[in-house]
């Protein structure tokens, strides 16, 4: 059995969205509620925050430099450092019971990023930012997660947390057109066992990495929809997974403590690390934001 061990005791309320810089050799990660934009460097520990005025949910590295994320209000440049430079799309639902939640970019630099309705009722979606336009997706979700692209192309991927499903669509790489939602996994759930994908990542065999949340474990998925492996860690709450290192062999996971109570606490002390561990299947480079890219 593999080991998922602390590796950065950061005591994150609702740490996410790690992203690997290969070109850096930095991990780059969030934490929504404090919020602020985190730069770890695995070889020397450190850990350095960049506060931010609003909630962030996801973020892209660019390919010129900086940043793009999605936040409470909107979509948002930041520079190299970080820094907010301008917003470039507004979010298109109510921001005082809305924010932008998970995304990423495709290989083609186009940024898919979802909303999580924080009212429950249903309100949230899917979107694709691209030359400077937001077109909707997919509709009609309670908490959008787990987006990720499957390394033929042919699929993309997205969760419904509440609902313990994960989504898969036909997708046109060329176009960034996708084909009708198809339900692809549905995880067994009782009263006891609550884990519900959150964050993913694609590994290079296509196998679809999802972090349960309150399931205290990571799954890895076959393209078939099949859960093949599970993978423990000493928190509750895992949110997202990405995979890094010099060879991408490197799996790495956020985690979060909001709302947890003190005895679990007490249970997983290091719940708001990131914790990590090696695997035999390496990841992707993770692709990089093109504003403007059609």
């Amino acid at each position: 059995m593999h080991a998922l061990d602390c590796v950065l005791p950061a005591r994150a309320t609702l740490g996410e969205c790690p992203r690997w810089d290969e070109r850096r050799g930095l991990l780059w990660w969030i934490d929504i509620e404090a919020p602020a934009l985190h730069c770890f460097n695995p070889e020397t520990g450190a850990d350095a925050a960049i506060e931010l005025p609003e909630n962030i949910g996801c973020f892209s590295l660019m390919d010129g430099g900086g940043f793009v994320a999605g936040m409470r209000t909107g979509i948002y440049l930041l520079d190299t450092h970080g820094r907010v430079v301008r917003q470039l799309c507004a979010n298109p639902e109510n921001p005082a019971s809305s924010r932008f939640n998970d995304g990423r970019c495709d290989a083609h630099g186009r940024f898919w990023l979802g909303t999580q309705d924080e009212s429950k009722q249903g309100g949230a979606a899917l979107y694709r930012f691209t030359n400077g336009a937001l077109m909707k997706i997919d509709a009609g979700l309670t908490t959008s997660n787990g987006m990720a692209f499957s390394q033929d192309g042919r699929y993309c991927y997205h969760s419904d947390t509440p609902k313990f499903k994960i989504y898969r669509h036909t997708y046109d790489g060329e176009s960034g057109e996708v084909g009708p939602r198809e339900d692809w996994v549905s995880l067994s759930h009782s009263e006891s066992e609550r884990g519900r994908p959150d964050g993913a990542s694609v590994d290079s065999e296509g196998f679809y990495w999802s972090a349960l949340y309150e399931g205290g474990r990571i799954v890895r998925i076959s393209p078939a929809g099949e859960v093949v492996e599970e993978y423990p860690l000493p928190a509750r709450c895992p949110t997202m997974c990405a995979f890094g290192g010099a060879d991408l062999r490197t799996l790495y996971v956020t985690t979060a403590r909001q709302g947890r109570s003190a005895e679990e606490l007490e249970q997983y002390p290091e719940s708001g690390g990131i914790f990590s561990m090696r695997v035999r299947v390496p990841g992707l480079v993770e692709p990089r934001a093109v504003i403007g890219q059609a």
